[in-house]
């Protein structure tokens, strides 16, 4: 009996990562709205009674989903501009995450802004769960070594006057945008997903050095 208890509970995670990875797929993909929960037990190779088994209710199983994918994008985000990286490293190292994040789940960018928007306490509660910090603190810690080093470039005479908020913002939109907007992107500049994808490769390598030229005085 003991020697079995590991494997069951071995079985029971995987299981659990197999629903959860499949819930990922199709919420991504539908929108939690959009997500039913037999394309969801398909996608993972089970019964829909096992989806109720370990994540209760749709609503349940859409949380942790969230969560999966807000940590993916806000954990390393946060910790490359909180760090003690320079400035430039941090925008090259943010463009480096997106493209990376984004190309592996281009459905992403939709996904992520109709949840916050059709659920806008889950982002907060999440940050203050994953942190044991305020959100209003977390946005602190982040954009305080920022604006310190913005000061001094521009003290320096090397960087344009411009607010951490600013060069937050209009950097992380920089990335984001082309993924978002995929098919208008696709539709005005011609492209197949091949085409797509050899242009996003172009940006990536430049649009770090774009950005960074964009600031200085």
């Amino acid at each position: 009996m003991v020697k079995t208890e590991p494997a069951r509970d071995a079985r029971d995670r995987d299981t659990e990562q197999r629903i959860l990875d499949a819930a990922h797929a199709v919420f991504v993909r539908r929108g939690t709205a959009g997500a039913r929960m037999q394309e969801i037990a398909d996608e993972a190779g089970v019964n829909k009674a096992l989806l109720h088994y370990y994540f209760r209710s749709k609503d349940r199983l859409a949380e942790a989903v969230f969560a999966q994918v807000a940590r993916g994008i806000f954990v390393p985000l946060a910790a490359t501009l909180a760090s003690d990286l320079p400035l430039e490293e941090k925008v090259m190292r943010l463009v480096e995450l997106e493209h990376e994040q984004l190309t592996r789940s281009p459905f992403l960018p939709g996904y992520f802004l109709s949840e916050m928007n059709h659920y806008p306490d889950r982002l907060p509660q999440l940050v203050a769960a994953a942190t044991a910090m305020p959100p209003d603190a977390v946005a602190e810690r982040v954009l305080a070594p920022l604006r310190r080093q913005i000061a001094e470039r521009v003290a320096a005479g090397t960087m344009r006057d411009i607010t951490a908020e600013q060069f937050l913002v209009s950097l992380v939109s920089l990335c984001i945008f082309p993924f978002a907007a995929r098919p208008m992107v696709c539709l005005i500049l011609g492209l197949d997903a091949d085409g797509f994808a050899a242009f996003m490769e172009s940006r990536r390598r430049e649009l770090g050095a774009f950005f960074l030229q964009a600031v200085r005085p």
